[in-house]
């Protein structure tokens, strides 16, 4: 259906009005999605209520993909690559009739194409844009083409170059361009974004190749190829990373951007790491069109996020954010950077790696190998008349040192540290020589953050624990037996795993008078902590509980992110 022609039914029938259609036209263009995602994204039309108007409007019925269970063999009558471009759905066929699903039922060319191909009558069906994608991934599963991909290897396919004829890097070049392996790479790159992982891991071992996927914090392993395949494999990649694939004893790091379908870009942060049995490459996946940099949307409570708001718009202080790699602590100082964003704002990041670039921020990234490292650029900074800095992390003294005396002389300084909480911060920089009249002053507030996973919306059900486990967990003895607890069953929008997405666990800890006084006196990490949870503080086992009791995560995914409560 033409943009125009969708716009004006729904203004005609009063779903929504000229500004709107405006403003989710200028969203299509800007993300390369359908009118009808732009709308639904935006919040003025809701899934449902599109869909059961165009079944009215074309007098077709409405489904729900949810409730069927596809047979693989109609499946197969439409290939996937017509399937994407079109967003539809075989999901039946009847003598000579073929049921498809689709979201826009008045594309003509689409019912023509199937026709042709399948020799099938097509009757057609409405179903959610999203319901349509979200079945096409499930059914058009590429486990099964990775598969087919490697049942292309035999035994006389590759001779590759042993570990110890590193010379030959001709042979090894030519390998990792043969077009088996090439299509094998670009399926792993390819199925991750499909299963949403955050990471890509390639492994040798002494008698097994294996790849694994991090999905919500969690490694599943996806699929071994055959160990012959592994310089093969790891060649092409670095190849695509344009790293030197002769170099196979030290590490490198380089970067790969590949297009997918809608001009959606996907980076892939690329680390090769030589072990015994060869070289290991992880890939961290880097979606901007997946970047969550609404604060109100990572889980913050509201208190929490009350004071972290309030403590990024000082005109000078430090903020920290802590926690263990992975723990979305980028995310979260991405997110504060862009609420502050502001054409007034002269602001200035130092990172290693830059994840993701954003218009008005000046990003640098870090090379430590010509002295480039996070103390330079923080000297650089301070004599580029800045009012916003953000370093990467803090890992010694004198990065530490320049930090704190930049937010003691009116700019605002945030940056992270790999530490268990927020109380403990306060000691790590005490060990990195920074004394602790420095430390009171310039600190404004400490936030420590773990990422948990999420139970799944689509098969989560109430499931019961012991009074015990709930109360050992740190819930009060009286609130334990009101607390309702849920747990994901499994169901093929989580891939039976009972979660889906993560959310974060945040302990945030404004700098207080009693607490900046209680540094001034030398207290401890325990005293600290004491304090803090005095003040209102909650510790991250209570964050964690809190979201547990909200029916956000389950008790598995609380006493596994964090620790119990001294």
């Amino acid at each position: 259906m033409s943009v125009s022609r969708l716009g004006e039914l729904l203004i005609r029938n009063q779903m929504i009005s000229d500004d709107q259609l405006a403003k989710a036209i200028s969203e299509q263009k800007t993300e390369g999605i359908r009118l009808g995602a732009a709308l639904i994204k935006l919040g003025y039309v809701q899934e449902h209520d599109l869909a059961t108007f165009l079944s009215k409007h074309y007098g077709v019925p409405s489904i729900d993909l949810k409730e069927f269970e596809v047979d693989p063999a109609v499946i197969k009558l439409v290939p996937a690559a017509v399937a994407q471009k079109y967003q539809l759905l075989p999901i039946n066929r009847a003598g000579a009739t073929l049921i498809v699903a689709m979201s826009d039922p008045s594309n003509i060319f689409a019912i023509d194409d199937i026709k042709f191909m399948t020799g099938y009558n097509v009757e057609v069906v409405v179903a959610a844009e999203a319901a349509v994608k979200e079945a096409i991934d499930i059914y058009y599963d590429q486990s099964a083409t990775m598969a087919d991909a490697l049942s292309e290897f035999d035994d006389v396919d590759l001779e590759l170059v042993g570990d110890d004829e590193l010379e030959n890097i001709n042979e090894l070049e030519k390998a990792s361009e043969d077009a088996p392996v090439v299509k094998l790479v670009n399926l792993i790159l390819t199925d991750a974004i499909k299963k949403k992982a955050s990471d890509i891991h390639i492994e040798p071992y002494e008698h097994m190749f294996r790849v694994r996927y991090r999905i919500d914090g969690v490694l599943y392993e996806v699929m071994k190829p055959p160990r012959k395949l592994k310089n093969a494999i790891t060649s092409r990649l670095k190849i695509m990373a344009n790293l030197d694939i002769a170099e196979r004893r030290l590490p490198q790091d380089g970067r790969i951007k590949i297009k997918l379908a809608r001009n959606q870009e996907m980076d892939y942060r690329v680390n090769c790491l030589p072990t015994l049995f060869g070289e290991k490459v992880v890939l961290r996946l880097l979606d901007k069109s997946n970047l969550q940099l609404d604060m109100t949307k990572l889980g913050y409570e509201e208190q929490s996020l009350k004071w972290f708001k309030h403590e990024i718009h000082k005109p000078f202080g430090m903020v920290l954010v802590t926690g263990p790699t992975g723990s979305g602590k980028t995310v979260s100082l991405y997110s504060a950077l862009s609420e502050l964003n502001k054409v007034s704002e002269n602001i200035s990041t130092a990172e290693d790696p830059v994840e993701f670039n954003f218009a008005g921020i000046n990003q640098v990234q870090m090379h430590e190998e010509i002295g480039l490292n996070f103390a330079a650029a923080l000297r650089a900074f301070l004599r580029q008349d800045p009012d916003i800095i953000m370093i990467g992390e803090i890992r010694d003294f004198e990065t530490a040192e320049i930090g704190v005396k930049a937010a003691l002389t009116g700019h605002l300084v945030l940056s992270t540290l790999h530490t268990n909480d927020a109380p403990s911060t306060v000691n790590r920089l005490l060990n990195m020589g920074i004394e602790p009249f420095l430390v009171a002053s310039a600190v404004n507030l400490i936030s420590a953050q773990r990422l948990g996973r999420r139970v799944c919306a689509a098969c989560k059900e109430p499931v019961k624990h012991p009074l015990e486990a709930l109360v050992t967990a740190g819930i009060p003895e009286d609130e334990a037996g009101k607390i309702i607890v849920y747990k994901g069953r499994g169901c093929a929008e989580c891939n039976d795993t009972g979660y889906r997405g993560r959310v974060g666990f945040y302990q945030v800890m404004p700098m207080f008078e009693p607490i900046r006084e209680a540094i001034l006196a030398g207290a401890n990490t325990a005293e600290i902590k004491e304090e803090s949870m005095r003040l209102g503080v909650k510790t991250m086992r209570q964050a964690a509980l809190t979201k547990m009791a909200e029916g956000v995560t389950t008790l598995e995914e609380v006493l596994r992110t964090t620790i119990a409560d001294d």
